[in-house]
Formats: structure tokens, sequence, C-alpha cells
């Protein structure tokens, strides 16, 4: 689940070479990347590809427990998806469309009147994220109450309490608060509880075995605790999963994934009609659903966040062609990874990544440390140092590792940030998505 709109640009290359590919898919090379990625620390997590339904690769790397022990990840390790769980959620709700149940222009007002402009957001609006409800995600006491359970009551209250960012269907502005209710009222249709749905409706007629409502993290499940890199690994907080719901509840593995959306775009869980307007895109996002570019081709899928949790799915219609990354520990970024892999996958020239570090100075970190801001961004980003790394830390967000790469210049892999100093001007410009910043002591 996305405290922050997410948008992932895959921009790949694409040869469309046939059956052939699964049968001389060179999983050795495939395996070399997770391995090197793992060996450096720069990723744990699982990678799955499936053709036509059927999983031709799967692999996991690092671990679901740090301590008191270690414990290895396997295939079948389950991870909390975040956002993906939004195309389950949605999903279901395009069920009860199809069977008349409810439709698109079906208003919030008739479940939770106390919402906001409740009488004129509509289930389409929600699902499209253009309702205008607030993202309680966004608010700076969000990271203090995520660890703490909450009853249905106290989330509609939560929600309810804050007005609407814009009229509905004004524009599109990613929001985990519809997702949240349209969780809710999925329950209050159906009369059962989200994971009971989830399981008759979708995971059951799928095949999925690993897939279901989170709970508090057991290991003895074979459930992936969270880690974040900064000098080791660290275990990150649990949000309670009685937050996020249907926005980011859902638990799984990435072989699961590539079945479910498969499944998804082969008829197997809603009327084509359905299909068509969740794949829909309107300024950037579907209903439930978001589209990447691939040269002429559409990549439709999802990513999520959640915790130190990040994962990515995505499914090539023409060439029934799914893959999906889930991982408890990110550095080097998910999408180059996805880029990695499908080269692999499409016989690409593909060089593997070389990680070389800066031998920086405790002297010379010394010159970095401060409050910065920007001119062209509104926000303002404190730079620190234990004397062996540097770290950044956006205002009202957690702290990130930076690493050295070069005299001046540090790197946060996993969300594709470049911050290069000139430390006699007390200044930096940060890179990230083809954007350049300066900021300033």
């Amino acid at each position: 689940m996305k405290t922050k709109k997410l948008l992932f640009l895959i921009i790949l290359q694409f040869l469309v070479i046939g059956c052939s590919i699964a049968q001389s898919f060179n999983k050795e090379k495939a395996d070399s990347l997770l391995f090197l990625l793992a060996e450096k620390n720069k990723a744990m997590g699982s990678l799955a590809i499936a053709e036509n339904g059927e999983v031709i690769y799967s692999r996991a790397i690092g671990y679901s427990q740090m301590m008191p022990d270690k414990v290895a990840s396997n295939e079948k390790t389950k991870y909390r998806i975040g956002s993906i769980s939004k195309m389950f959620t949605a999903t279901l709700i395009f069920q009860l469309i199809d069977e008349g149940k409810l439709n698109l222009s079906t208003t919030l007002d008739q479940y939770y009147p106390t919402v906001s402009n409740a009488e004129k957001i509509t289930i389409g609006n929600m699902l499209s994220h253009r309702s205008g409800i607030h993202s309680f995600t966004n608010d700076s006491d969000y990271q203090v109450w995520m660890v703490e359970p909450k009853t249905r009551d106290e989330m509609v209250a939560i929600i309810s309490s804050k007005k609407s960012d814009f009229e509905p269907d004004a524009r599109t502005e990613y929001s985990n608060s519809n997702f949240v209710l349209l969780g809710f009222i999925l329950e209050d249709i159906f009369k059962k509880p989200y994971n009971a749905i989830l399981q008759s409706r979708i995971c059951v007629k799928t095949g999925l075995k690993d897939t279901y409502y989170g709970g508090k993290t057991d290991i003895t499940k074979n459930e992936s605790y969270s880690f974040r890199f900064m000098t080791s690994w660290e275990k990150q907080p649990e949000t309670d999963m009685s937050i996020p719901h249907g926005a980011g509840a859902v638990v799984s593995t990435s072989a699961d994934l590539v079945k479910f959306i498969h499944a998804l775009f082969t008829g197997q869980l809603v009327s084509d009609e359905s299909l068509t307007k969740m794949k829909t895109i309107t300024d950037g996002l579907g209903m439930g659903m978001q589209q990447f570019p691939y040269e002429d081709k559409k990549i439709y899928g999802h990513g999520g966040a959640i915790d130190g949790f990040n994962s990515i799915l995505g499914y090539f219609p023409d060439e029934k062609i799914a893959i999906a990354y889930c991982s408890n520990g990110t550095v080097y970024s998910i999408n180059d990874i996805l880029l990695g892999a499908l080269a692999v996958y499409f016989q690409k020239p593909f060089t593997m990544p070389v990680f070389t570090a800066y031998d920086v100075t405790p002297e010379e970190l010394q010159q970095y440390p401060g409050v910065y801001s920007s001119e062209q961004i509104p926000i303002k980003i404190t730079i620190t140092t234990d004397h062996v790394k540097l770290f950044g830390q956006g205002a009202g967000q957690p702290v990130f590792p930076l690493e050295a790469s070069a005299k001046n210049v540090f790197k946060f892999e996993s969300a594709g940030i470049v911050i290069k100093f000139t430390p006699e001007k007390g200044e930096f410009v940060l890179e990230q998505g083809g954007g350049s910043f300066t900021f300033k002591k």
C-alpha cells in the first residue's frame, strides 16, 4: 500500500519469439542476476514468470527472518503485496457488477453516508481514484498509529473526519481510502469477512493456495518479515492489517500472483466488458489497475508497497505472459530487476549490474549534514551521518540510506535517487525519474 502515489515506468524492448522461448529460457542467467543481488545485499524476494498461466520460472532469494536465526526464503514464502491487493478488490467488485448486484454509478452514501461528498461519489469514482476522498496514509500521524488495530467503525470515522480533496470526477488522485471502503462494501453485500469472499470467489476458482487476507506475521506459516538495509538488514515495523483492508492487506507469493492475473485476463473471473473497464486508463490509472508502456506493447498490472515490502505484477495480454516480483528487502530497484529478468526471458542483450562503492572517509561525510530545501519542490530533506554512512530523510518520511558511488555522489538505489553534493556551496542536486532538483542548506 503506497503512502504516496507511485507510478512505475517500465520501458522495455520486446521481440515476439513465440512459444519456443520457454524451452530456451536461460534460467541459469536469471538465477545469476538474483544470486548476485542477494550476495551484494541489494535485494531479498521472489520472482516468478508464467506463460499461459503455467509458471516456468520461480526463484526466491534472501531471508524471511533474521533474528534469532536466519530463515532462508523459498518459492512458497509469502509476502505482503501492498496495493496489488487493489486488483483483487476491484475484481471482486466487478464480479458484483457482472451479477447485477452493484453498478459503477452506485453512490457511496448508500453504504457510508458520513464520508464527505458521499452522495456524489460513485463506485466508479472510487475504483478509478477520482472520488476526492482523502487518503489517510498521507496524514503525518499515520506512521504513528499504523501499528495499532482498528475496527471498521474506527476506520470509517478516520476517513470521514477529512474533507474531500476535490470534487468527484474532477481529477485523478491515488487514495488508499477508496479501496478500504470498497473492501467494506464487499463485506456489507456478501455479509462475510473479506478473506472468506477472496477465498471462495478468486482463490478456489483459480487454484491459489498461498493467497489470503494477512494478519500479524507468522513465521511458522512461511510468512516473511520485511527489512530495510541501512548498514545491515533491519526488521521493519508491521502495519496492523485491520487498517489497509481491501487497499493492501493481501498476502501472497509471486507464483500465485502470476496465476491470478492470467485468470483475470482470460475470462475466468470477470466478463470481457468488466475487464475492458478495469483496463481503461484515465490520467494514468485504471479501475484497480495500472498500465505500463512497453514500446508498442502494453503491460497491465499494479505495484505495491507496505512497510518494507515492495512488489510489482504485470501481464502482456497478447502474449499471455505474466511476471511478478515480491520483495521483503529492497536496495536495487525492483523495476531494474524486472528489466533484467525480462531481458533474459526475451533473449535480449543484458549486462549484469556492477556494484562499486566509493570509499568515503568520516572527514568527507562531515561536509554534508544539514537541512536542505528547494525552490523547485516543496519538501525539505535532512542529511545526517553516523560517521560511517550518510542518510537522508524527507519531511514526514522514513530515513533512507545513501551509498557513496563517487566523490560527492550518493545513491538510494531502490527509489532511483542520485544525490550530487557541491559541499563548498552547501547544496546538492537530487536526480530521480528524469527530474533534477537543486537543494540548498
